[in-house]
């Protein structure tokens, strides 16, 4: 794979209306990843929620522990000692049809919609994806959208006191997802009161 090649993301309007219904619990990312796996071998813990039947089913229990903080039933499933997911087996992950929500739901291009790159050294491959890839502007809408969630994510990791409880400014995967979020208040072009970033916030999590 030649890592300098862009990577066509899509129309950013279009884009943006499936990570929000992602991101809302309403369905899945398309994400035209090709043969990449940099989300599978860059040690993240995965979340399952309780309701996972089919997925936990598919996962051996010795690779599952409580998640931290979270309400009994939830689980996080760890990687090997190459930062791989150990479901992913001759770079194919073994599980798809039945892979966690959280896979279902991750899409890498957030970070080069919000203009940021994961923070984490254990994350090279993600961030060489998020380089490459390339979102089209076929309307204004799409561009003033665009431009609003890098204005949102510059303004969160500004101010960190607008971020909710456990919210770290430096964890760029949150901020990017935040954004997302709270762009809404930035289409404007100009910098939103802090209370106005909070409602969108609230609006968007409610």
């Amino acid at each position: 794979m030649d890592d300098s090649t862009d990577l066509a993301a899509g129309g950013f309007s279009a884009w943006l209306l499936g990570i929000q219904a992602a991101l809302a619990g309403r369905g899945e990312s398309d994400v035209p990843c090709g043969t990449c796996t940099g989300c599978c071998t860059s040690s993240q813990f995965i979340h399952i929620a309780p309701d996972e039947t089919d997925t936990l089913a598919c996962i051996p229990a010795e690779l599952r522990f409580a998640a931290p903080r979270m309400p009994r039933g939830h689980v996080l499933m760890g990687y090997d000692e190459r930062g791989h997911c150990p479901m992913l087996v001759d770079d194919l992950c073994s599980i798809y049809e039945h892979r966690p929500r959280t896979c279902r739901t991750y899409d890498c291009r957030v970070f080069t919609a919000a203009g940021l790159e994961p923070d984490d050294s254990d994350k090279l491959a993600i961030a060489s994806q998020v380089r490459r890839w390339r979102f089209g502007h076929p309307t204004d809408l799409d561009r003033i959208q665009h431009d609003a969630v890098r204005a949102a994510a510059s303004y969160l990791q500004k101010r960190s006191d607008l971020l909710p409880e456990g919210v770290s400014a430096s964890n760029t995967t949150q901020v990017a997802v935040l954004a997302i979020e709270a762009h809404g208040a930035f289409l404007s072009r100009r910098e939103p009161e802090p209370q106005a970033v909070r409602v969108e916030l609230s609006r968007r999590r409610s």
